[in-house]
């Protein structure tokens, strides 16, 4: 991957903070320390590796949740990052969201 992970996560946020139903989210975030919180999730996910979920306690929906990491997949793609490490992230953050 020719990107960095705090790069790779730049995009994911902007995305995030883009959609209109998530972005209220977000008001009062200090957005550059979720993105630095962000970049050490997905990289340990994509190496295999355990990796927490900041996004937990955000009080996203199940659906919110997915739109997420299916932003965060899409970043990886189009990164292109193998798929199986893809999926690998996607299980990491998949889990079940709690307020």
């Amino acid at each position: 991957m020719g990107v960095t992970a705090q790069e790779a996560v730049g995009q994911w946020l902007r995305l995030v903070v883009a959609d209109a139903e998530l972005s209220p989210y977000l008001i009062g975030v200090d957005l550059e320390r979720l993105g630095a919180h962000l970049a050490a999730g997905p990289a340990a996910a994509v190496e295999g590796q355990p990796a927490t979920d900041p996004w937990r306690g955000f009080g996203l929906s199940e659906e919110q949740h997915r739109r997420i990491v299916d932003y965060l997949a899409g970043v990886l793609w189009a990164l292109d990052v193998p798929d199986d490490r893809i999926a690998r992230a996607r299980r990491a953050f998949a889990g079940e969201v709690g307020a």
